[in-house]
């Protein structure tokens, strides 16, 4: 059951300027339980804060959940988990956690990826940065000291991250106190925010196949090739992979949502499920609530919606009223595609010993970009068998896929054009783990729509991507809107997409929000 809390919280001031009857009031309501969501409910808890994060569907996690069929415990999302690393600053999910007092035991990768692409370049990304040198310049020797200078520049981007406190780039007081303490880690990160990766690869490399790579290295989490991947994202996924390492939590990705639900609560916050959100509630132009479907409303000091930007101003929001700024970031961003999800229980003799977790397939560089052109692979159970029956693994693929060609389908047609997608992606598959079709003992389809419906995501997107290239990172919008009291978190902010970007962006609301309500 909810609680509304009592007039000697931060809520007392809105109390007395509200008419609260029959209204709960809080000092912080966050929409939407993604990583992003959590983290700044969960670090304003560990601060005092009385926060009620409100979830649409019946567990918390959104694309970082989980649902399990037949025995098989599938992760709705990706596999491929950074942050959960034991030192520096970058260790965004191992902090997150600790702040609320919980803990998560994981599995450490090996491998972060084992690529499978055109004109058969195959090779690893081991978690030892030497050896995955090594194996990258045995397939283009000529290009050795290209290689190590293009992947060195971006430990410098790390190494300037890694050296501070990652919280709010709007509050002058953070950003006065870090350049004292790390002058030369900022001038440093001044220096990449207008570069994207694609700037420092042509610098240094020639080789086409080879920054074909380094399209692939970006596109297989920014959904966009180099050229218009920011270097400051580029920087901490391709130095953190080899510094905390991509470790899989046990239990699943699901555990970690789980985990910091429970710090929540034992933080004296609040979580409701089932609950959709309608309408963000302003009052003068401010934002001071929310409306449910049901026609429940709760009051707070400040709203976060973890909702996309599109979702938060087209729908929680009048269209109509859209700020300005709002409509120059769509002008800039788009809806990346969606994906054709296959959660697949397979039985074990498919996967020979040293088969590795994660694994990108691409037969044409011409179609990396294209729908079902790129496939991605995860096979959580080589790292935690207990998440399938015995005998067997979970193989979760995905690809990418848009909202346009999933609909005006009757439901037969829709089944129909499921089987015939999976058909194929199976097919392709099949030729990497020979035996995978005839070793199938269970399948999931999902599709854009499915994202939409159970995510809550416009069009089922995974997130923004730039329309064109641009200045790296200085067009993505911070926390704050151009609406008081309402604030963004999640993949529409700084950083960007990647479970450990919208951690960041989740610590970065937290403070930005704290300093606001003097916390």
């Amino acid at each position: 059951m909810l609680r509304p809390y009592s007039s000697n919280s931060l809520t007392a001031v809105l109390n007395s300027s509200l008419n609260t009857d029959d209204v709960s009031v809080f000092d912080v309501i966050v929409i939407g339980s993604g990583i992003g969501g959590l983290v700044t409910a969960t670090q304003l808890a560990a601060k005092g804060a009385k926060v009620l994060v409100l979830e649409s569907y019946i567990i918390p996690g959104g694309s970082s959940g989980y649902f399990e069929r037949e025995g098989y415990r599938f992760d709705v999302g990706a596999s491929m988990i950074f942050g959960f690393g034991s030192q520096g600053t970058t260790n965004l999910l191992t902090r997150a956690l600790a702040a609320v007092d919980v803990s998560l035991e994981t599995i450490p990768d090996p491998v972060q990826i084992h690529y499978h692409l055109p004109a058969g370049l195959e090779l690893k990304v081991h978690r030892d940065y030497e050896k995955f040198l090594q194996e990258l310049t045995a397939h283009f020797p000529e290009e050795q000291q290209g290689i190590r200078q293009f992947y060195d520049e971006c430990w410098k981007v790390f190494n300037c991250l890694n050296s501070m406190e990652l919280l709010s780039l709007e509050e002058l007081g953070y950003l006065m106190r870090v350049f004292f303490q790390h002058p030369l880690a900022c001038l440093g990160l001044v220096k990449y925010l207008p570069l994207n990766a694609g700037d420092i690869a042509r610098k240094y490399i020639r080789d086409p196949q080879l920054l074909q790579f380094i399209d692939m290295e970006c596109y297989c989490w920014s959904v966009v090739p180099a050229e218009r991947t920011p270097m400051i994202n580029a920087g901490m996924v391709f130095s953190d992979r080899h510094y905390g390492g991509i470790n899989y939590p046990k239990g699943g990705v699901g555990q970690i949502a789980q985990k910091l639900v429970e710090g929540l609560e034992k933080a004296g916050s609040q979580i409701q499920y089932k609950a959709r959100v309608k309408q963000i509630l302003t009052e003068n132009g401010k934002a001071i609530g929310v409306k449910l479907t049901t026609g429940k409303e709760y009051r707070a000091q400040r709203i976060v919606s973890n909702a996309t930007r599109w979702d938060t101003f087209e729908k929680f929001l009048p269209a109509g009223e859209m700020p300005p700024a709002e409509k120059r970031w769509q002008q800039r961003y788009q809806k990346s595609p969606s994906f054709l999800s296959l959660h697949l229980g397979v039985e074990e003799s498919v996967f020979p010993a040293g088969t590795e977790c994660h694994h990108i397939v691409l037969e044409d560089w011409e179609k990396m970009e294209d729908p079902e052109g790129t496939i991605f692979v995860s096979i959580p159970t080589l790292l935690d068998p207990d998440l399938a029956p015995t005998g067997y693994h979970i193989l979760h693929t995905f690809t990418p896929s848009w909202m346009s060609d999933w609909q005006g389908l009757s439901t037969k047609e829709y089944q129909q054009k499921k089987e015939n997608a999976a058909a194929r992606l199976i097919e392709r598959l099949d030729k990497v783990f020979p035996g995978l079709d005839a070793g199938l003992s269970y399948m999931e389809v999902g599709t854009a729509r499915s994202h939409k419906r159970f995510l809550g995501r416009e069009d089922g997107t995974y997130g923004p991507i730039p329309q064109r290239k641009l200045m790296g990172l200085l067009g993505m919008p911070f926390n704050r809107t151009a609406v008081p009291g309402l604030y963004c978190v999640g993949d529409s902010t700084f950083p960007g997409q990647g479970l450990n970007a919208v951690a960041f962006s989740g610590f970065a609301c937290a403070h930005r929000i704290a300093v606001d309500l003097g916390l």
